[in-house]
């Protein structure tokens, strides 16, 4: 097309001439890109400004370090007890920084093997629950009558439970494997995150863009994908950071009762081992410290960033920096 003046025009656009090896504009896709970047890149100036979050950060990412790099700086071996290197209940020396466990084996090796372990489950643990209490806070939010009765009325059993009595019930009538674990931790912790998804879903339904996109012949399915649950994530981000910790703590706690994988180490087994191996009545510390520290840090670690994210995602909270 050609306006009055004979130079080309832009679809969409009359009146406006294009030169001639113009770039085109950007497409939606490119834009949406853009936003995204521009979102990232304003989220982490904010992030930057909270201390606590930074030193959290901080902590996080030598516990990640430590874990990915176990099988190459303490080997899958350092679990093995027909191979253990030493004699049992060492005390820390230069060949064993904290010792010897019950058998023999390097607690210093122990106990960076065990990262592995522990954050693998809490991180699965926290992701499972999120999800369940996201898929039925938003439910009972969009779906009212009845079913968000019925639905709400479960979850508030849920919560008037003891979380751990359940998990624990749970993974004593199962198998006991990693599996197991990350399921009974993951199937009591969601509550929470249900009601808080529940409430921010019906604050975002009262918005006047749902009701438009409802006139315009929106379904279910479209409301709650593209309307409601863009705008509950800053939410479900900030608890999930918050539930890892949460799951962290749980699964060490079922490994100090003996109801975790024994086949593989963790830092609640290591504790339970040295329950086991009598370390509190003979004063054997260096047995019990490192594992029930690095639980301590990991947790800290991540409620930090889990404060940190929270205030950014909604200043209203006034989370101190």
């Amino acid at each position: 097309m050609t306006a009055g003046t004979g130079e080309p025009v832009k679809d969409g656009a009359p009146g406006e001439p294009v030169k001639d090896g113009a770039p085109e504009a950007p497409g939606p896709r490119t834009l949406a890109r853009r936003r995204r970047r521009a979102s990232a890149a304003r989220f982490w100036r904010e992030y930057r400004t909270h201390r606590a979050g930074l030193v959290g950060l901080a902590a996080l990412a030598l516990f990640a370090l430590v874990a990915l790099t176990a099988p190459l700086t303490v080997g899958s071996d350092v679990s093995s007890v027909t191979g253990a290197p030493g004699q049992p209940l060492e005390t820390p020396s230069g060949e064993f920084w904290l010792g010897t466990d019950r058998f023999g084996r390097d607690l210093l090796g122990l106990v960076m093997w065990g990262s592995r372990v522990s954050l693998l489950v809490g991180l699965l643990a926290a992701a499972l629950c999120v999800a369940i209490g996201t898929l039925v806070g938003i439910t009972a939010g969009h779906f009212k009558g009845a079913y968000a009765t019925v639905v709400m009325r479960i979850t508030d059993w849920f919560l008037v439970m003891p979380t751990l009595v359940l998990a624990i019930a749970l993974a004593t009538v199962m198998s006991r494997s990693l599996g197991t674990v990350v399921l009974a931790i993951g199937v009591t912790s969601w509550p929470t995150t249900a009601r808080l998804v529940r409430a921010q879903t019906l604050a975002v339904e009262a918005r006047p863009y749902i009701e438009r996109a409802r006139a315009l012949g929106g379904g279910h399915r479209h409301i709650m994908v593209r309307h409601v649950l863009p705008n509950v994530m800053p939410l479900v981000l900030a608890q999930t950071t918050l539930m890892i910790s949460s799951s962290i703590l749980a699964e060490a706690t079922l490994a100090f009762l003996g109801l975790g994988d024994p086949t593989v180490v963790s830092w609640g087994g290591l504790l339970q081992d040295a329950r086991e191996a009598g370390s509190v009545s003979s004063g054997n510390w260096s047995y019990l410290v490192p594992p029930g520290l690095a639980i301590a840090g990991v947790a800290l670690a991540f409620t930090l960033c889990g404060r940190a994210v929270e205030s950014v995602l909604n200043p209203r909270l006034g989370v101190a920096r």
